[in-house]
C-alpha cells in the first residue's frame, strides 16, 4: 500500500536528508484505500499515543525504528485534529501538537508573487509570525532558500536539533515554511540549512523582526502588529504638502555615541531614554528632522551600522522593535521628522548572515568582479535577481510603513551605480553595452524610488551620491533615478577647503566659495556636514578652522551662517552644533561637558538661532531648487573675501539679504546694493556676544539710499563684523 514506507525513505527522514518531509510525516489519507495513517519522527522518546481533540485515545503508535520513527494506521476515514501524548527517554510524559498536521501559511498567490519578485509585503509571509492555526497558537516560519537540500527551524523548543522541525518546500518559489505550535513571542530561533553538498549552515532569519544582542546572533520571534501609534497628527501633516518647499534642517545622529550612561559611559541609553532626552534636545535646538545612522541590526559596532545583517530588524542594542517605535512616535508628536540611513549597497560576510545563504550565491553575485567590495570586505547584492530586488524593495517599504519612518537616506549610491567603483582595470566586468554603468542597480534604484513615492504619501528618499551622475533627484519618468534629494558632496568639499584656508589666503581661493551656485539647481540638494567629515583623522569641524581660539569659533559660526542661507536643505552631524573640539569617536559619548564654557555654549546658541531664523523665514527654504530663489548681489569681491546674495520666497517681496565677511577685519560703511527703497533690519549676526562673538552689529534700522550699487538701484551702508555672516530683512 502507498502508506507503507521504505527503509530508505525512513532513513532519509531520520538523517535529515528527505527533501519533502511533509509528504511522509503527519496525517495522510491513502488515495487508493482511503485509509488514514499518521507518521511521526520524535527522537529520544519511548512511546507516542495519539489523542483526538475530544480527548479520545486512538492508541499507541507503532515504533518502526528505535531512533524514534512511529506510525499508526487508523482505517478508513477523514483527516482530523489530534495531539500526541509522548513519553521521553527520561520517563517524562507530556502532550504535544504534531507540527506536520498543519497547513502551509504560504498560499498559491503568495508563492506566485514571491517567485515573480513582486510581493511587496513579503515580510508578512516570510520570517516568523505568531498566529493561530486550526485553533492552536504557534509561530509560522518561512524562509527563501531555493537551492537547499533541507531547511529546518532550530531553537530551544527542539534542542537546536535540525531533524525535528524540517520545513515544507514550495518548489514554485523556493520558499520553505512550517507552523510550530506551542511557541510564541520571545522565542530564539535560526534556520539550519543542508546544502546540496551536505554541508550544514546555521543562519539567522533574513526577514527577522528582532535579533539577539551582539555578539549573539539568533533571531527572536516578535509580533510587530501590537504597537498603538499616537502620531496621527504628524502623519496627516506629512501627507498634505510637498517637502521641497518646507524647511528641512537635519540633525544627524549616531545613537550609540550621542549620549551614554554608566560611571564610565560604558552603557547605551535605550530607545525610550532617547525619547526622553534626544527628542526635547532636537526640538529645543530647532531642527526639523533627525537622521539616524543605520539602526537595522548589525554585528559590529565599529561599522556604525553600515554592515547590516538584519534588513527588517531594528538593532537590539537599544531595545525591542516597539521601543524603537515609541521613540519615533515621540519625535513625530514633537513635530520632528525621522530619516534613517538604509544600506542596500552591500552586506557583510558574517557566517550567520546572507552570504552563500543556501550554499549558493543566493543574495550576492558569484563572480567577485561583480559581487565583492574589497575596500569594505563586503558582498554586493545581485540586483538582477528578481527575488533579491523584491527583498530590498520590501525592506524599504517596511521601514516606512511599519515604523513610520519619514525618509530613507540611501548609503553609498555611487558604489551601486558604477561597475568599476574603486576597481582597477581587469577587476570589473563591463555591462552588455561595454560601459561601466551597473544597469541592474540602476533599474533597482528606480523601482525602489517609484515604490516609496507610490506607496507612502509624504515619505522621501535621499541619495548619498558623490559623482556627477545626472538626474539623481529627478523623476524616473524623465530618465532620472527617482530620489527626492541628493547630498551635495561637491559643495561640502569645496567650501570646507575654502574655510580651512588662512583668511589672508582666501582671496586666491574665492571660487571655491561661489562655484557651487553654478550647479546648485541641477539636483534637489541637501548640504551635508555629516559624520564623514569628522572621523578618520579629518579632525573636528572646529579643528579645520584656522586662527586662534576666538577665530576658530568665529570662522565656524560664519560658515554655518553661509550654509543656512545657501540654497539647499541642511544637515549637521551631532556635536557640530556646539563645536565639539575633538573628532567623533563612536565608542564614547559626545563631550557635553564643553557646554559649561562660553565659546561652546555660544556656538550652540548660534546654531539654535540659525534654525529658528531658517524655519521662521520662508525665503530661506521655499525655493531651494530653482534659480528664482537666489540672486547674487556681489560674488567677485575676492580681495575682501566678502560675498552677498538674496534669498527669495514664493511671494513677491519675500526676501532676505545675506552678507558674509570671511576676513578678521571689521568693515565699516560697507555699501550693499538693494532693489527696494525701504528700511532694513539685521535679524541675524554670527558675531553676536551671545554666540561668543565680538558684538559688532548694525543697530536699529538702515535706510536705503538712492545710490546705485552692485547693479541695483539703491544701496545701504552697513558694518561687517569680523569673520561673520549677517542676515538683513526689509522692513516696510
Amino acid at each position: 500500500m502507498e502508506y507503507l514506507l521504505s527503509k530508505e525513505e525512513m532513513q532519509a527522514v531520520i538523517d535529515g536528508n528527505h527533501g519533502n518531509v511533509f509528504a511522509v510525516l503527519g496525517i495522510h489519507r491513502d488515495k487508493g484505500s482511503k485509509e488514514v495513517y499518521i507518521r511521526a519522527y520524535q527522537p529520544n522518546t519511548r512511546s507516542i499515543e495519539v489523542i483526538k481533540n475530544d480527548g479520545t485515545s486512538l492508541g499507541k503508535m507503532t515504533k518502526l525504528d528505535e531512533r524514534g520513527f512511529y506510525q499508526i494506521n487508523l482505517g478508513v476515514g477523514e483527516n482530523f485534529a489530534y495531539r500526541f501524548k509522548i513519553e521521553n527517554d527520561l520517563g517524562n510524559v507530556y502532550m504535544a501538537e504534531d507540527v506536520y498536521r498543519f497547513q502551509s501559511n504560504i498560499g498559491d498567490i503568495d508563492a506566485y508573487l514571491l517567485a515573480e519578485g513582486t510581493h511587496l509585503d513579503m515580510y508578512k509571509k516570510l520570517g516568523a509570525h505568531p498566529l493561530m492555526m486550526d485553533g492552536v497558537a504557534g509561530v509560522s516560519f518561512a524562509v527563501w532558500a531555493p537551492n537547499a537540500k533541507r531547511v529546518s527551524v532550530v531553537g530551544n523548543f527542539n534542542n537546536w536539533d535540525g531533524r525535528v522541525n524540517v520545513m515544507r518546500k514550495h518548489p514554485t518559489c523556493g520558499v520553505w515554511d512550517i507552523f510550530i505550535p506551542g511557541i510564541g513571542q520571545g522565542e530564539l530561533y535560526k534556520y539550519e540549512i543542508k546544502t546540496q553538498q551536505d554541508y550544514i549552515l546555521v543562519k539567522s532569519d533574513p526577514v527577522a523582526f528582532y535579533s539577539e544582542m551582539r555578539p549573539n546572533t539568533a533571531s527572536i520571534v516578535y509580533n510587530i502588529d501590537n504597537y498603538h501609534w499616537e502620531d496621527e497628527g504628524w502623519m496627516n501633516y506629512r501627507e498634505q504638502a510637498n517637502s521641497f518647499d518646507r524647511p528641512m534642517s537635519v540633525y544627524e545622529v549616531h545613537l550609540g555615541s550621542w549620549r551614554r550612561k554608566g560611571e564610565h559611559g560604558e552603557e547605551y541609553l535605550t530607545y525610550r531614554e532617547f525619547a526622553d532626552y534626544l527628542v526635547p534636545y532636537v526640538s529645543n535646538m530647532g531642527f526639523t528632522h533627525v537622521e539616524f545612522l543605520p539602526l537595522a541590526e548589525h554585528p559590529l559596532d565599529a561599522s556604525w551600522g553600515y554592515q547590516v545583517t538584519g534588513m527588517f530588524a531594528p538593532t537590539s542594542r537599544f531595545g525591542n522593535p516597539d521601543d524603537f517605535r515609541y521613540m519615533i512616535d515621540k519625535f513625530h508628536q514633537a513635530g520632528i521628522g525621522v530619516i534613517m540611513d538604509w544600506v542596500p549597497a552591500h552586506f557583510p560576510k558574517d557566517g550567520h548572515g546572507l552570504v552563500e545563504f543556501d550554499g549558493t550565491h543566493l543574495y550576492e553575485h558569484a563572480d567577485p568582479r561583480k559581487g565583492e567590495h574589497t575596500d569594505w570586505g563586503t558582498k554586493i547584492y545581485n540586483y538582477g535577481r528578481t527575488e533579491v530586488c523584491n527583498f530590498l524593495c520590501a525592506s524599504a517599504l517596511y521601514w516606512l510603513k511599519e515604523y513610520h519612518i519619514d525618509g530613507l537616506r540611501v548609503d553609498a549610491v555611487a558604489s551601486m551605480l558604477y561597475l568599476d567603483y574603486s576597481r582597477k582595470n581587469g577587476e570589473w566586468i563591463p555591462n552588455i553595452y561595454g560601459g561601466n554603468e551597473n544597469l541592474e542597480a540602476i533599474s533597482f534604484l528606480r523601482k525602489m524610488n517609484e515604490l516609496v513615492y507610490g506607496h507612502n504619501k509624504g515619505a522621501f528618499t535621499c541619495a548619498e551620491e558623490s559623482t556627477a551622475w545626472p538626474m539623481v533627484s529627478r523623476p524616473t519618468s524623465m530618465g532620472g533615478l527617482g530620489f527626492g534629494y541628493k547630498w551635495n558632496m561637491g559643495w561640502m568639499n569645496d567650501t570646507l577647503r575654502y574655510i580651512s584656508k588662512d583668511p589672508v589666503h582666501r582671496k586666491y581661493h574665492h571660487g571655491m566659495l561661489t562655484f557651487g551656485l553654478l550647479y546648485a539647481f541641477n539636483e534637489n540638494f541637501i548640504l551635508p556636514i555629516s559624520h564623514d567629515e569628522v572621523v578618520h583623522g579629518k579632525g573636528s569641524m572646529l579643528a579645520k578652522m584656522p586662527g586662534d581660539e576666538w577665530q576658530k569659533f568665529a570662522n565656524l559660526r560664519a560658515y554655518y551662517g553661509f550654509m543656512y542661507t545657501h540654497p539647499g536643505k541642511k544637515l549637521l552631524f551631532m556635536g557640530n552644533e556646539f563645536g565639539q573640539d575633538w573628532e567623533w569617536n563612536a565608542e564614547e559619548s559626545l563631550r557635553w561637558h564643553l557646554l559649561q564654557y562660553p565659546m561652546y555654549k555660544g556656538m550652540q546658541n548660534c546654531v539654535r538661532d540659525l534654525n529658528l531664523m531658517y524655519k521662521g523665514n520662508s525665503a530661506l527654504y521655499e525655493v531651494d531648487f530653482d534659480y528664482r530663489g537666489f540672486e547674487w548681489i556681489e560674488h567677485s569681491n575676492a580681495d575682501d573675501s566678502v560675498i552677498s546674495y538674496i534669498r527669495k520666497g514664493n511671494q513677491p517681496g519675500d526676501y532676505l539679504i545675506t552678507i558674509c565677511n570671511f576676513t578678521p577685519v571689521v568693515r565699516r560703511d560697507y555699501r550693499v546694493g538693494v532693489f527696494e527703497k525701504c528700511r532694513y533690519q539685521e535679524i541675524f549676526n554670527s558675531d553676536d556676544v551671545n554666540y561668543w562673538g565680538s558684538g559688532v552689529k548694525n543697530e536699529g534700522l538702515m535706510e536705503a539710499e538712492e545710490q546705485e550699487w552692485n547693479m541695483k538701484p539703491y544701496s545701504i551702508r552697513i558694518t561687517l563684523p569680523p569673520l561673520s555672516t549677517i542676515v538683513i530683512k526689509p522692513i516696510r
